[in-house]
């Protein structure tokens, strides 16, 4: 389990692109194909429990972070998100989405298992942003 945490964490990293003006942009286009998936399985209010409390565990870091729990509208889920992220350098942003990530991740991982959750972060963010990561993890 522990080089499967390993890679869902470095498949997360390298999604994130700190040196882009847009990441704000990028951030939201993780969340949002992972929040259809998730929601599909669990609801709303069974994702939005799994955002609040990534959410809580990452502001102590990031204690710039919305609080707020996702709008329940799926063009303005992540309206209160992006705007955190939007008054942040993007460096600061890009940190902050990657630990808010790995955090949301791990805490479905702890509660439904490495592999589906793979599963659905594969079916999320597509085959392309597993594959070179993969690749280079079996290489290690």
């Amino acid at each position: 389990m522990e080089n499967s945490d390993l890679l869902r964490h470095q498949i997360i990293k390298n999604l994130i692109a700190p040196d882009t003006e847009k990441v704000a942009d990028v951030a939201v286009s993780l969340w949002e194909p992972m929040a259809t998936k998730i929601i599909e399985i669990v609801g709303e209010g069974g994702f939005n429990s799994l955002y609040a409390r990534s959410v809580f565990i990452t502001h102590p870091t990031y204690s710039w972070l919305d609080t707020h729990a996702p709008s329940t509208s799926p063009n303005h889920r992540f309206m209160e998100l992006k705007t955190s992220f939007e008054r942040q350098t993007s460096a600061h942003a890009s940190a902050a989405n990657s630990l808010l990530l790995i955090n949301f991740t791990d805490i479905l991982a702890v509660l439904i298992g490495e592999h589906l959750t793979m599963s659905i972060l594969r079916s999320a963010w597509g085959n392309d942003a597993f594959e070179k990561v993969d690749k280079e993890f079996k290489n290690e």
